[in-house]
């Protein structure tokens, strides 16, 4: 499989794969989904975009796609104007959707070969073949999709958009309601199509996922992309956790011996909440609840959680002139 994808993403030529400039999208009902978008994605890179639901991540790649007209700006694919150019530029991406839309009636080997042939690509038995294998589907290729289960019609989504072996690949939100088994299998399979050349963009509502896949992360929120970053220096602002701590007795200050934390005090004084890095190996809580004892500070609970993704999205958005 490897070898049929490099072949397919060829040499890794100078310049991005992916160049998006001023697009913006306002539907008739006059809904803004987009907001003169900027983006740059580099050849090679997996990219996660990540959002709340209604942010504009399907719209923004659905334009890039070429399955939604955007109401102003460019996009250019590996070079190519996608709507000018939209055959070429189309024949260069494979899109995995959110959505479990396909023939239901065809067989797996069928619908992949079909798919296939829709971007003028000549039949290609191995290409299939190996493509199948790697998503663990040869053995049900002569199965009806309606046949399969979720995970399955799944893997041939994925199947189907690489089968025409494109050089750009996206993923939306493409471990929705999947099992764990297929989250696993399909990182795999994104980390060997990486290697191979073929540049990976995905959408997701799961930090975790992005911390574990991406190089580099946007964030979209109400349409407009506020922060793209690479990855080790964005998580180190998203990962922030906090040491609730509910108090026996309450406190009307923290005290001068606890001054070197960074403690607040709420709850009219009856919690303490002790915010401190989620990456880091020392949080410093083992010395923090040491420290109470030998100040004779008792607690009567504690539990520690860490940011949702809302919170660093309205975090970040307050952080922005």
């Amino acid at each position: 499989m490897t070898g049929a994808l490099a072949s397919a993403a060829g040499a890794a030529a100078a310049g991005p794969m992916v160049e998006v400039a001023g697009v913006r999208k306002v539907y008739a009902n006059g809904l803004t989904a987009l907001k003169s978008i900027d983006l740059t994605i580099r050849r090679g890179e997996i990219f996660a975009l990540l959002g709340p639901n209604g942010a504009g991540k399907t719209t923004l790649i659905n334009i890039i796609c070429g399955i939604v007209t955007p109401s102003a700006g460019t996009v250019l694919a590996d070079g190519h104007d996608i709507l000018r150019d939209y055959r070429a530029a189309r024949a260069r991406i494979g899109l995995v959707p959110q959505e479990l839309h396909t023939d239901t009636f065809e067989t797996v080997l069928a619908t992949v070969n079909f798919s296939r042939g829709l971007f003028g690509r000549a039949p290609d038995a191995a290409h299939c073949e190996r493509v199948l294998r790697e998503l663990s589907l040869w053995e049900r290729r002569d199965a009806k999709i309606m046949t399969l289960s979720g995970g399955m019609k799944r893997r041939v989504l994925i199947a189907k958009a690489l089968a025409h072996q494109p050089t750009i690949l996206f993923l939306d939100e493409p471990t929705a309601g999947v099992d764990v088994e297929l989250r696993r299998d399909m990182w795999q399979l994104v980390r060997r199509l990486r290697d191979a050349g073929v540049t990976i963009i995905l959408t997701t509502h799961y930090i975790e996922e992005a911390e574990q896949m991406a190089d580099r992360i946007g964030v979209i929120h109400k349409g407009e992309l506020i922060v793209v970053e690479d990855k080790s220096l964005l998580m180190q602002k998203l990962g922030k956790r906090q040491l609730v701590v509910r108090l026996q007795q309450p406190l009307a200050a923290v005290p001068a011996g606890l001054r070197e934390y960074p403690l607040e005090l709420t709850d009219s004084g009856e919690t303490l909440v002790y915010t401190f890095e989620a990456h880091t190996r020392e949080t410093g809580i083992p010395t923090l609840l040491r420290r109470l004892g030998e100040l004779g500070i008792e607690f009567r609970d504690l539990h520690s959680s860490e940011s949702s993704l809302e919170d660093i999205f309205v975090g970040l958005v307050s952080e922005r002139p």
